[in-house]
Protein backbone atom coordinates (compact mmCIF):
# COMPACT_ATOMS: atom_id res chain seq x y z
CA UNK A 1 0.00 0.00 0.00
CA UNK A 2 1.09 3.47 -1.04
CA UNK A 3 2.37 5.95 2.43
CA UNK A 4 -0.65 8.21 2.73
CA UNK A 5 1.38 11.14 1.81
CA UNK A 6 2.17 10.24 -1.35
CA UNK A 7 -0.48 7.78 -3.12
CA UNK A 8 -2.14 10.90 -4.70
CA UNK A 9 1.00 12.18 -6.47
CA UNK A 10 0.12 10.91 -10.07
CA UNK A 11 -3.67 11.99 -9.49
CA UNK A 12 -3.54 15.86 -9.16
CA UNK A 13 -4.99 17.00 -12.24
CA UNK A 14 -8.12 15.00 -12.04
CA UNK A 15 -8.38 15.50 -8.26
CA UNK A 16 -8.58 19.09 -9.20
CA UNK A 17 -10.88 19.29 -12.36
CA UNK A 18 -13.27 16.15 -10.71
CA UNK A 19 -13.75 16.10 -6.76
CA UNK A 20 -16.58 16.72 -5.97
CA UNK A 21 -17.15 20.67 -3.97
CA UNK A 22 -18.92 20.60 -0.70
CA UNK A 23 -22.46 22.33 -1.05
CA UNK A 24 -22.68 26.40 0.06
CA UNK A 25 -25.07 25.22 2.80
CA UNK A 26 -22.26 24.30 4.65
CA UNK A 27 -21.22 27.07 5.22
CA UNK A 28 -24.70 28.26 6.23
CA UNK A 29 -25.45 25.49 8.65
CA UNK A 30 -21.94 26.41 10.28
CA UNK A 31 -22.76 30.06 10.51
CA UNK A 32 -26.10 28.96 12.35
CA UNK A 33 -24.93 26.15 14.59
CA UNK A 34 -21.15 26.62 15.17
CA UNK A 35 -20.96 30.45 15.20
CA UNK A 36 -18.49 30.86 12.41
CA UNK A 37 -17.94 34.46 10.52
CA UNK A 38 -15.66 35.61 8.49
CA UNK A 39 -13.60 36.91 11.34
CA UNK A 40 -13.07 32.74 12.02
CA UNK A 41 -9.67 31.67 12.13
CA UNK A 42 -9.61 28.28 9.89
CA UNK A 43 -6.90 25.51 10.11
CA UNK A 44 -7.78 23.48 6.98
CA UNK A 45 -5.85 20.11 7.91
CA UNK A 46 -5.19 17.24 5.20
CA UNK A 47 -5.87 20.40 2.75
CA UNK A 48 -4.88 18.86 -0.55
CA UNK A 49 -5.78 20.71 -3.77
CA UNK A 50 -7.83 23.22 -1.95
CA UNK A 51 -11.57 21.89 -2.26
CA UNK A 52 -12.48 22.52 1.60
CA UNK A 53 -10.44 25.68 1.79
CA UNK A 54 -11.89 27.26 -0.71
CA UNK A 55 -15.19 26.59 0.68
CA UNK A 56 -13.89 28.91 3.60
CA UNK A 57 -11.82 31.15 1.48
CA UNK A 58 -15.15 31.97 -0.04
CA UNK A 59 -16.48 33.39 3.13
CA UNK A 60 -13.72 35.45 3.37
CA UNK A 61 -11.89 32.97 5.98
CA UNK A 62 -7.95 33.23 6.48
CA UNK A 63 -7.48 29.58 6.12
CA UNK A 64 -3.88 28.07 7.07
CA UNK A 65 -3.76 25.25 4.46
CA UNK A 66 -1.94 22.04 5.72
CA UNK A 67 -0.95 19.52 3.64
CA UNK A 68 2.28 17.19 3.51
CA UNK A 69 1.97 16.07 -0.12
CA UNK A 70 4.05 18.39 -1.83
CA UNK A 71 1.89 18.30 -5.76
CA UNK A 72 -1.47 18.59 -4.26
CA UNK A 73 -0.17 21.51 -2.20
CA UNK A 74 1.38 23.18 -5.07
CA UNK A 75 -1.45 22.78 -6.75
CA UNK A 76 -3.18 24.64 -4.25
CA UNK A 77 -0.38 27.53 -3.70
CA UNK A 78 -0.94 27.90 -7.70
CA UNK A 79 -5.06 28.61 -7.47
CA UNK A 80 -4.77 30.56 -4.30
CA UNK A 81 -1.62 32.65 -5.47
CA UNK A 82 -3.39 35.51 -5.78
CA UNK A 83 -5.33 35.20 -2.47
CA UNK A 84 -4.57 36.74 0.98
CA UNK A 85 -6.19 35.28 3.09
CA UNK A 86 -4.47 31.92 2.10
CA UNK A 87 -1.39 30.28 4.04
CA UNK A 88 0.45 27.03 2.79
CA UNK A 89 1.78 24.72 5.39
CA UNK A 90 4.00 22.04 4.73
CA UNK A 91 3.40 19.47 7.69
CA UNK A 92 0.39 16.93 9.09
CA UNK A 93 -2.49 16.57 11.06
CA UNK A 94 -0.38 15.08 13.70
CA UNK A 95 2.60 18.42 13.60
CA UNK A 96 1.03 20.84 12.24
CA UNK A 97 3.62 24.07 13.52
CA UNK A 98 0.98 26.04 13.54
CA UNK A 99 0.46 28.31 16.70
CA UNK A 100 -1.07 27.01 19.68
CA UNK A 101 -4.92 28.58 21.81
CA UNK A 102 -5.45 30.70 17.74
CA UNK A 103 -7.89 28.82 15.98
CA UNK A 104 -11.68 29.07 15.98
CA UNK A 105 -11.86 26.18 13.36
CA UNK A 106 -9.97 22.68 12.72
CA UNK A 107 -11.32 21.56 9.67
CA UNK A 108 -10.59 18.01 7.72
CA UNK A 109 -12.22 17.44 4.26
CA UNK A 110 -11.87 13.86 3.36
CA UNK A 111 -8.89 13.57 5.01
CA UNK A 112 -9.83 12.15 8.68
CA UNK A 113 -9.05 8.59 7.81
CA UNK A 114 -5.35 9.04 6.82
CA UNK A 115 -4.76 11.34 10.11
CA UNK A 116 -3.40 9.07 13.42
CA UNK A 117 -6.66 9.87 15.44
CA UNK A 118 -4.99 9.91 18.69
CA UNK A 119 -1.92 12.37 17.59
CA UNK A 120 -4.60 14.42 15.35
CA UNK A 121 -6.28 15.20 18.69
CA UNK A 122 -3.48 15.80 20.81
CA UNK A 123 -2.47 18.36 18.00
CA UNK A 124 -6.00 19.87 17.19
CA UNK A 125 -6.84 20.58 21.18
CA UNK A 126 -3.44 22.22 21.04
CA UNK A 127 -4.15 24.80 18.30
CA UNK A 128 -7.69 25.12 18.77
CA UNK A 129 -9.08 28.00 21.23
CA UNK A 130 -10.94 26.59 23.93
CA UNK A 131 -14.12 27.33 22.89
CA UNK A 132 -13.15 26.30 19.04
CA UNK A 133 -14.76 23.55 16.78
CA UNK A 134 -13.36 20.76 14.80
CA UNK A 135 -15.23 19.72 11.75
CA UNK A 136 -14.69 16.97 9.58
CA UNK A 137 -16.51 16.69 6.17
CA UNK A 138 -16.99 14.09 3.42
CA UNK A 139 -18.61 13.90 0.60
CA UNK A 140 -20.26 10.10 1.14
CA UNK A 141 -20.80 8.73 -2.48
CA UNK A 142 -24.41 6.21 -2.24
CA UNK A 143 -23.47 2.59 -3.41
CA UNK A 144 -26.93 1.36 -4.28
CA UNK A 145 -29.26 4.49 -4.45
CA UNK A 146 -29.25 3.47 -8.57
CA UNK A 147 -28.41 0.66 -10.92
CA UNK A 148 -25.58 3.07 -12.36
CA UNK A 149 -24.04 3.70 -8.40
CA UNK A 150 -24.66 -0.61 -7.72
CA UNK A 151 -22.43 -1.23 -11.01
CA UNK A 152 -19.78 1.17 -10.33
CA UNK A 153 -19.28 -0.13 -6.62
CA UNK A 154 -18.76 -3.20 -8.22
CA UNK A 155 -16.42 -2.04 -10.35
CA UNK A 156 -14.04 -0.52 -8.01
CA UNK A 157 -14.64 -4.42 -5.86
CA UNK A 158 -13.27 -5.63 -8.82
CA UNK A 159 -10.61 -3.42 -10.00
CA UNK A 160 -9.52 -1.29 -7.46
CA UNK A 161 -6.06 -2.42 -6.21
CA UNK A 162 -6.58 -1.48 -2.69
CA UNK A 163 -10.26 -0.04 -2.70
CA UNK A 164 -11.64 -1.93 0.95
CA UNK A 165 -8.26 -1.47 2.48
CA UNK A 166 -8.23 2.18 2.27
CA UNK A 167 -11.79 3.33 1.56
CA UNK A 168 -12.79 5.83 4.07
CA UNK A 169 -16.08 4.13 4.53
CA UNK A 170 -14.19 1.99 6.97
CA UNK A 171 -14.22 4.79 9.39
CA UNK A 172 -17.24 3.89 11.51
CA UNK A 173 -19.11 6.14 13.97
CA UNK A 174 -18.19 4.82 16.58
CA UNK A 175 -14.23 6.37 15.48
CA UNK A 176 -16.09 9.71 15.16
CA UNK A 177 -17.71 9.46 18.88
CA UNK A 178 -14.09 7.81 20.39
CA UNK A 179 -12.04 11.32 18.62
CA UNK A 180 -14.17 13.72 19.92
CA UNK A 181 -15.15 11.98 23.38
CA UNK A 182 -15.75 12.95 25.85
CA UNK A 183 -17.73 15.72 24.31
CA UNK A 184 -20.27 15.18 22.04
CA UNK A 185 -20.19 14.28 18.54
CA UNK A 186 -22.85 15.88 16.55
CA UNK A 187 -23.49 14.91 12.49
CA UNK A 188 -25.40 17.02 10.08
CA UNK A 189 -25.99 15.38 6.47
CA UNK A 190 -26.67 17.28 3.33
CA UNK A 191 -27.39 16.26 -0.26
CA UNK A 192 -24.84 16.52 -2.87
CA UNK A 193 -24.02 15.46 -6.73
CA UNK A 194 -22.52 15.16 -9.79
CA UNK A 195 -23.38 14.95 -13.35
CA UNK A 196 -20.45 13.29 -15.60
CA UNK A 197 -20.23 12.95 -19.41
CA UNK A 198 -17.66 9.98 -20.04
CA UNK A 199 -14.95 11.25 -19.39
CA UNK A 200 -15.27 13.55 -16.89
CA UNK A 201 -16.75 10.32 -15.31
CA UNK A 202 -13.67 8.57 -16.53
CA UNK A 203 -11.26 11.55 -14.62
CA UNK A 204 -13.55 11.00 -11.03
CA UNK A 205 -12.67 7.23 -11.74
CA UNK A 206 -8.91 7.95 -11.80
CA UNK A 207 -8.47 10.86 -9.64
CA UNK A 208 -9.07 7.62 -6.99
CA UNK A 209 -5.75 6.76 -5.60
CA UNK A 210 -6.94 3.39 -5.36
CA UNK A 211 -7.65 2.36 -8.77
CA UNK A 212 -4.80 1.72 -11.49
CA UNK A 213 -3.35 4.22 -13.29
CA UNK A 214 -2.96 4.21 -17.04
CA UNK A 215 0.11 2.21 -17.96
CA UNK A 216 -0.13 0.14 -14.68
CA UNK A 217 -1.88 -3.54 -14.71
CA UNK A 218 -5.29 -3.56 -14.79
CA UNK A 219 -6.39 -0.30 -15.84
CA UNK A 220 -7.11 -1.42 -19.71
CA UNK A 221 -9.59 -3.80 -18.17
CA UNK A 222 -11.36 -1.10 -15.54
CA UNK A 223 -11.80 1.51 -17.94
CA UNK A 224 -13.19 -1.34 -20.75
CA UNK A 225 -15.50 -2.05 -18.05
CA UNK A 226 -16.27 1.82 -17.45
CA UNK A 227 -17.44 2.23 -20.37
CA UNK A 228 -19.64 -0.75 -20.64
CA UNK A 229 -21.18 0.84 -17.78
CA UNK A 230 -21.63 4.43 -18.86
CA UNK A 231 -22.75 2.83 -22.12
CA UNK A 232 -25.40 0.56 -20.28
CA UNK A 233 -26.67 3.57 -17.62
CA UNK A 234 -26.21 6.78 -19.24
CA UNK A 235 -28.98 9.37 -19.79
CA UNK A 236 -28.87 12.04 -22.97
CA UNK A 237 -24.65 11.46 -22.46
CA UNK A 238 -24.37 11.58 -18.83
CA UNK A 239 -24.72 9.99 -15.55
CA UNK A 240 -25.19 11.13 -12.27
CA UNK A 241 -23.11 10.54 -8.97
CA UNK A 242 -25.16 10.97 -5.47
CA UNK A 243 -23.87 11.96 -2.13
CA UNK A 244 -24.45 12.65 1.04
CA UNK A 245 -22.11 15.42 2.30
CA UNK A 246 -21.61 14.98 6.39
CA UNK A 247 -20.24 16.96 9.10
CA UNK A 248 -18.65 15.26 12.08
CA UNK A 249 -18.43 18.35 14.29
CA UNK A 250 -17.81 18.97 18.46
CA UNK A 251 -15.60 20.51 20.79
CA UNK A 252 -12.48 19.09 22.02
CA UNK A 253 -11.69 21.11 24.40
Amino acid sequence: MKDSTSRFSDRVENYIKYRPDYPAQVLEFLKSDCGLTSDSLIADIGSGTGISTRLFLENQNTVYGVEPNAEMRQAAEKFFKDNPHFHSVNATAEQTHLPGDLFDFVSAGQAFHWFDHEQAKFEFQRILKPQGWVVLLWNERKLDTTPFLVAYEKMLLDFATDYQEVNHTQITHADFTQFFAPHPLHTHTLPNSQTFDFEALKGRLLSSSYCPNEGQPGYDSMISRLQEIFAEYQTEGSVLFEYNTTLFYGHLR
